[in-house]
């Protein structure tokens, strides 16, 4: 039998992949301030993106970096863009390398793969070929 916590959950998360976002916001800030890692990564792009409400950058860092620090790969993935781009927080290729490095520890190929163009362009980082060759390879190309 389910709980009406689930339901609430399940109903946050359907709402949130039906982009009716105000609605998903609701079901799922309860959970984001339990502790949920899949909810505080949806609370945190939508915050990001302003989607249903307006945008609001510190907490769409707060909530991306509290699910990477979970372990949420595609959420320590976000918050790599985050300091690539200085999106929501100031710009720092070291700490975008270190997230990325770490969804890419997961297993996420998008991580492997921005590093690999990181150090192949000098992006944040200081360019090396080699490495960025190695971790193409390692990503499949």
């Amino acid at each position: 039998m389910t709980s009406d916590n689930d339901m609430n959950f399940i109903s946050g998360m359907s709402a949130f992949e039906a982009k009716e976002f105000a609605r998903a916001i609701q079901f799922l800030l309860p959970f984001a301030e339990k502790g949920d890692p899949d909810a505080q990564h949806r609370v945190a792009i939508m915050y990001q993106n302003g989607l249903g409400m307006v945008k609001k950058e510190k907490e769409a860092f707060e909530w991306m970096k509290a699910a990477a620090e979970q372990g949420h790969a595609v959420a320590q993935h976000g918050l790599g863009f985050m300091y690539m781009d200085g999106d929501c927080v100031e710009k720092d290729g070291q700490k975008a390398v270190e997230w990325f490095t770490k969804a890419a520890d997961q297993g996420l190929v998008g991580s492997l793969t921005t590093l690999a163009m990181m150090y192949d362009s000098g992006d944040g980082v200081e360019k090396d070929p080699e490495k960025a060759k190695e971790l193409y390879k390692k990503a499949g190309f």
